[in-house]
């Protein structure tokens, strides 16, 4: 395979991929590389969890979202993890574990996105990065799980994790533990 750049940019590279098919003939495409990203689950006691509002500029708009962020260089996913919740939301986690890794676009797009559960979380002042219009937004598990199905919750990343989580997660732990 062989790589031409058309772009670099601080958080990502568009690149010419050429490859052979199967029959050996050459073809191109254009892919997105990133060095992938973290999203956090940040549970609350009373079966409540912390999403965020968050202004997107490439969409126009603020969309519900998980805290979530790009990895840098070199960077482990937890670390990054722990940073993006506290910038995000201010919170510190006492507990971080993985729960999934996935791609959000792998037809144009490299980045892959490892998700966490943080737990016994611990409030202080967020501290977002310039240029970033973020609030923290407190709601009940049913109430995220109906904000996907509203229309109100349309970001892919806090879809698959609220999702997954509910299906392989809680749905499964005993009722005592959700309280």
């Amino acid at each position: 395979m062989d790589d031409e750049l058309l772009l670099a940019t601080g958080r990502f590279r568009v690149v010419r991929r050429t490859y052979r098919l199967p029959d050996g003939t050459p073809h191109q495409r254009e892919i997105v590389e990133h060095n992938g990203a973290v999203v956090v689950l940040p549970l609350l006691p009373g079966d409540r969890l912390c999403l965020i509002r968050n202004y997107r500029v490439a969409v126009g708009q603020t969309l519900i979202e998980l805290p979530a962020g790009t990895l840098d260089d070199g960077e482990d996913p937890a670390a990054a993890a722990r940073r993006e919740l506290a910038e995000e939301t201010g919170y510190t986690a006492q507990s971080l574990r993985p729960l999934l890794t996935f791609y959000m676009s792998p037809g144009i797009l490299h980045e892959r996105m490892h998700l966490f559960v943080a737990e016994g979380l611990t409030a202080g002042a967020a501290r977002p990065e310039r240029g970033e219009q973020i609030e923290s937004h407190v709601v009940t598990w049913p109430e995220a799980l109906e904000m996907i199905g509203s229309g109100k919750i349309v970001d892919a990343k806090t879809i698959v994790a609220l999702l997954y989580y509910e299906r392989t997660t809680r749905a499964v732990r005993p009722a005592a533990a959700k309280k």
